[in-house]
């Protein structure tokens, strides 16, 4: 997607003091864990069962926050802080051992754990009327098993991007592709009053219709894989373009933004969809009002790049609303991926036998959710984490986000 059209941030001249929320007690923490986890289906048999499913859970989740990345972490966190979890966990016969968290998170089923990340993050944000919620996929690199030839996980994640959120994601199932994955996630999430923005894959007459069915709106990337369509806006806009829009009805932006050593301008044209005469076969493209037209010009020291991007919008004919959404879409990248990739070491994880890869993503997304809604610490994400490792206190202020109002 292109990187659109923000707004300038707001600037204060005298920093005002973070209040801090208010502690939650011991009490507060175990009734709220319970209430997540305690219904979660272990799948053990009986006589394997020494250690609660819930407390090996929710270890994995404060390793994983405070910095962990597979199983001998789990079990050095839980001998490190037995004496603080034993406070609000039972932890009948101790921590587990490294065997026993894979063991667990092999044969867990992942679409529970994705089914609690949904419900956690609908009671901590409510509607998500008016938010930009960007749907894209990631691959877990480090996910395949070549002996046992299984490629590397794939999910499509679903992205709050006003409150920094993972909403949901699902398992691209294998001979597949995004196409099939998107729908899955649209019901399993709440996206009424949402705008949805997604890339080329996304880009498809039934998704649209289901967005639409959903109650949300959409902005979408038009490229080559819709060839018809596409060479007919870009032929129109061409044309338009040489004769300064004459008679049409146009919005435009244009905002130029300096960063990362280099200029970037981006103008954005909005246009009603009767301008173009009609699209081919527009009865197939739900609801649809607005074609998008954003050119960037970006400006680094060797040299200059320049490109021209479609999209297919429900939204009203605003060229800043859609060049926002636009915008925004980007958040997915480098707030979640990135993210995932560089301070969570997802890609370079080696963890890959049975449910255990999606099992840990979903940990992953849960903690840093939990990372993300703790704001009284004005640190970089990975300083938090450390933060969380060295200060049972703070690890308590992220915990918060677990306990319902």
């Amino acid at each position: 997607m292109d990187k659109g059209f923000l707004p300038a941030r707001p600037t204060s001249k005298s920093k005002q003091p973070v209040k801090k929320p208010p502690p939650i007690s011991m009490q507060q923490l175990q009734e709220s864990l319970s209430s997540y986890f305690d219904d979660v289906p272990d799948p053990r048999v009986n006589r394997t069962k020494r250690h609660l499913l819930k407390d090996i859970l929710v270890i994995a989740i404060l390793s994983t926050i405070a910095g962990g990345d597979g199983w001998e972490d789990m079990e050095n966190y839980g001998i490190s802080k037995q004496q603080w979890l034993q406070k609000f966990l039972d932890l009948p016969n101790g921590i587990p051992s490294d065997d026993t968290f894979r063991r667990v998170f092999e044969k867990v089923d992942p679409k529970i754990l994705e089914q609690k990340l949904v419900q956690w993050v609908k009671q901590l944000m409510g509607p998500v009327c008016q938010q930009v919620i960007p749907i894209d996929g990631k691959s877990l690199r480090g996910s395949y098993d070549v002996e046992n030839g299984v490629k590397n996980l794939h999910l499509v994640t679903a992205w709050a991007s006003e409150h920094r959120l993972v909403l949901g994601q699902v398992k691209v199932q294998d001979h597949s592709n995004e196409i099939t994955a998107i729908p899955a996630l649209l019901e399993l999430i709440d996206v009424t009053g949402a705008i949805i923005t997604m890339d080329a894959m996304g880009t498809q007459t039934e998704i649209v219709r289901l967005i639409r069915q959903k109650k949300a709106d959409y902005v979408v990337t038009l490229k080559k894989n819709h060839p018809t369509l596409y060479k007919q806006v870009k032929t129109w806009f061409e044309t338009a373009r040489t004769h300064q829009f004459a008679g049409i009805e146009v919005s435009e932006h244009c905002r130029t933004e300096k960063a990362h050593h280099r200029v970037e301008t981006r103008k954005v044209w909005a246009v009603p969809v009767g301008a173009l005469g009609g699209l081919y076969k527009q009865e197939d493209w739900t609801d649809i009002q607005t074609i998008v037209i954003v050119e960037r010009f970006r400006y680094l020291w060797n040299k200059t790049t320049h490109e021209i991007q479609f999209y297919l919008s429900s939204l009203p004919v605003d060229a800043q609303l859609n060049g926002r959404a636009i915008r925004q879409h980007w958040s997915i990248e480098n707030q979640e991926h990135w993210i995932l990739d560089v301070t969570f070491n997802e890609d370079r994880s080696r963890i890959r036998s049975l449910n255990s890869p999606r099992n840990l993503a979903a940990i992953r997304r849960m903690s840093l959710n939990a990372v993300n809604q703790e704001t009284t610490l004005k640190r970089s994400l990975p300083q938090k984490r450390k933060r969380a490792a060295m200060n049972d206190e703070y690890m308590m202020l992220l915990l918060k986000s677990f306990c319902q109002d």
